[in-house]
């Protein structure tokens, strides 16, 4: 799989900026939770597979990835129910001297 595609898009969300303006001093409880990105990664790709992607298109040192396969959600439409596709998140904590500048 290539890196383009095991990668699908970065998650811009009010958590996910939080998470990722976080200081590693800030967070005492545990090591690595400061800088934290969350994006959305092909269903298939593992957790090497995703920090050698991000590490080679954003250019930064990846500590450790965090991931949860995502349900899709139930959705009506006029009178037939349906349901929006799965999918993966990753949860990416870089080092502390790197950041990604889109969020």
């Amino acid at each position: 799989m290539d890196i383009y595609h095991t990668v699908k898009r970065p998650l811009v969300t009010e958590k996910g900026t939080h998470q990722s303006q976080q200081t590693h001093d800030a967070t005492r409880t545990k090591r690595a939770r400061g800088g934290a990105y969350a994006f959305e990664v092909h269903p298939e790709a593992s957790k090497p597979m995703i920090k050698q992607a991000i590490e080679k298109i954003y250019n930064v040192k990846v500590l450790s990835v965090r991931t949860s396969n995502r349900r899709g959600k139930t959705r009506r439409v006029r009178y037939k129910t349906g349901k929006t596709a799965d999918w993966k998140k990753a949860v990416v904590v870089l080092h502390a001297d790197h950041h990604i500048d889109l969020f």
